[in-house]
């Protein structure tokens, strides 16, 4: 089960959690989504045996590859490209000859067609067994869904077939040296053609995967302005730059004028190439077609924004259960002291000290937790995009946009906590490299900044997310979660019912203070604690629904145990918080 550092630490293998995944999408509504009429192709009873498949090829091929990954690392060679670590590059190679890109891609272009949930499953495998190899596929198949959504037949045609299997990879050249999140001061400029094609020049930073030795084609999505665009976001368009030109008959044609100039020392995630790509470095600009409207290319970027938000929300869960896994086997063969039961002369494994346990249950339970969030709002995403009914879908929307910045913040601010907790099991340990446990900790660090940070992810809550619908959909939210707690029905339960009441009355109050509050600066001073209160109190309701579901099955008692411990030990913290809701801005201003 793992390698050889014996008392000093373990390096695990990953073992893919399929029971728990199998069961969470049961929860979720799998059969529900699988039964809309554009799933009809889609065989529901085989996916835990598709899931079982992937999380194998994941385990045997691309996990044995992570520790690697972090030790060599990614290279920019003088002649600008870019060499992954040993191992990378075939491995990339048998995930696409496996076809597993292509799972919950669109049938139109040979995709498996699977919803969007199976393909959250698929990214939670991947994403543990190895976060840096998983980062070309994720952005690859977000660009591709961006083209699907807005390109031309022509672009999709031309792109499509081999994005989605893989073959080729993808990027979303967004940010710039001087325009972080804040994309309406973005400046890469679009020159229009005589042939209708755009030269484009500047210079994007932070682009994953923006050269890599992959695939030979790697095809950038551009975010830039054409000479006479408004000012701000509203003048932002998107441009597909190929690496290569692409010739009439799909082969690849001349070197396009995209150059990887460098790529960042981070970290973590230390083999996904963070580069530095210049557009124009030769001169003449690099050739880009038009994505979707002129002027549009901002809401192009947010068709998929929801998706790139749950799949960030997977990295959080995804590295805290691989540090579980690895914290959990170190516990149980770390001897270390006596245990209240160990008997004299002899050394009790760790996993028998009480604050071992509780660590270790703090992380099972957090994990639970957000992969039920995480996947309850893909289930929301599936209805809302796939539906017959016009309400249906419009509800399961919003559920899908309230909760998707709690899915995003929540889960990576807890996955970064899980990881560190994981580096506490294992003591002096923990601290060295030698362990593995440090890497998920770095590795986890990037998730809270991505797809917009945690406090951007606040702000879109309290300032779009709250108010629709004047205000009803959060508490439509709130009267499902009153209705739940009051037919718990079980006598274990009860502390949980308690601390469910308790934290559903401080978060209703928060949220009426949110809604009632006229300072601006107030309601952001309170933005950051307020979500992690509803988050909180939204995967406590889910743990219950899971105790609920599991009664009378072999998972009644673990998952009663790890529901009690999230609602009565860990939800508690979060109603402290109303205090830090309710301060104002002026209790965050500076001394002078």
């Amino acid at each position: 089960m793992h390698h050889g550092l014996g008392q000093t630490g373990c390096v695990t293998d990953y073992t893919p959690p399929l029971a728990d995944i199998d069961f969470v999408l049961g929860q979720c509504g799998l059969e529900d989504v699988a039964s809309l009429p554009d799933f009809a192709h889609v065989d529901v009873a085989a996916v835990p045996d598709l899931i079982g498949e992937a999380g194998r090829f994941f385990a045997k091929t691309i996990a044995p590859l992570n520790v690697i990954g972090d030790q060599v690392g990614s290279v920019h060679n003088p002649d600008n490209t870019v060499t992954t670590p040993p191992g990378f590059a075939a491995a990339y190679q048998q995930y696409v000859d496996a076809g597993w890109g292509a799972v919950a891609a669109s049938p139109e272009y040979d995709g498996g067609g699977f919803p969007f949930l199976v393909g959250v499953a698929f990214e939670e495998l991947m994403s543990t067994a190895n976060l840096s190899f998983s980062m070309c596929p994720l952005l690859s198949q977000g660009a591709s869904r961006l083209l699907e959504a807005h390109g031309s037949d022509a672009i999709k045609a031309t792109y499509m077939p081999k994005m989605i299997t893989g073959e080729w990879t993808g990027t979303m050249c967004l940010t710039e040296p001087e325009a972080g999140s804040d994309l309406g001061v973005i400046r890469t400029k679009a020159e229009p053609q005589a042939d209708g094609t755009y030269r484009l020049t500047g210079t994007k930073i932070f682009i994953t995967f923006g050269e890599h030795d992959f695939a030979d084609q790697i095809v950038h999505l551009v975010l830039a302005r054409t000479p006479d665009a408004p000012a701000g976001t509203k003048g932002i368009s998107c441009f597909v730059v190929p690496k290569y030109l692409v010739n009439a008959d799909g082969s690849l044609g001349a070197r396009n004028d995209a150059t990887c100039l460098s790529i960042e020392h981070k970290m973590g995630i230390k083999a996904s190439p963070t580069c530095v790509m210049s557009f124009g470095e030769n001169g003449e600009g690099a050739v880009g077609e038009l994505v979707g409207e002129l002027n549009g290319g901002l809401a192009a970027m947010f068709t998929m924004m929801n998706h790139a938000r749950i799949g960030v929300a997977v990295e959080g869960l995804a590295l805290a259960e691989r540090s579980y896994q690895q914290a959990r086997e170190y516990a149980t063969e770390r001897l270390q002291g006596r245990a209240s039961t160990t008997p004299r002369g002899e050394r009790a494994a760790i996993i028998e000290h009480p604050d071992v346990r509780r660590m270790l249950l703090t992380m099972e339970s957090s994990i639970e937790a957000m992969r039920r969030l995480i996947y309850v709002t893909a289930a929301a995403i599936d209805l809302g995009e796939h539906h017959p009914d016009t309400e249906v879908r419009e509800r399961n929307e919003e559920i899908a946009a309230l909760f998707t910045p709690l899915a995003k913040a929540w889960s990576t601010d807890t996955g970064f906590e899980v990881t560190s907790i994981g580096v506490q099991i294992h003591g002096g340990m923990g601290f060295i490299e030698e362990t593995g446990a440090a890497q998920h900790l770095r590795d986890a660090r990037i998730a809270m900044i991505y797809e917009g940070t945690n406090g951007i992810q606040a702000m879109d809550l309290i300032g779009r997310k709250l108010g629709v619908r004047g205000g009803a959909v959060v508490m439509e939210h709130f009267d499902r979660i009153e209705a739940d707690i009051a037919a718990i029905s079980d006598r274990g339960l009860s502390a949980t019912q308690n601390a469910l009441t308790l934290a559903l009355a401080a978060t209703r109050d928060a949220t009426l203070w949110m809604g009632s509050v006229t300072s601006v600066d107030d309601a952001l001073a309170g933005a950051t604690p307020y979500l992690r209160l509803l988050s909180m109190l939204t995967a406590g309701h889910l743990m219950v629904q899971s105790a609920t579901l599991a009664a009378g099955t072999d998972r009644e008692t673990s998952q009663k145990r790890t529901t009690r411990f999230f609602c009565e030990q860990l939800l508690p913290t979060a109603t402290a918080l109303v205090p830090a809701i309710t301060a104002g801005a002026a209790a965050l201003a500076p001394s002078n």
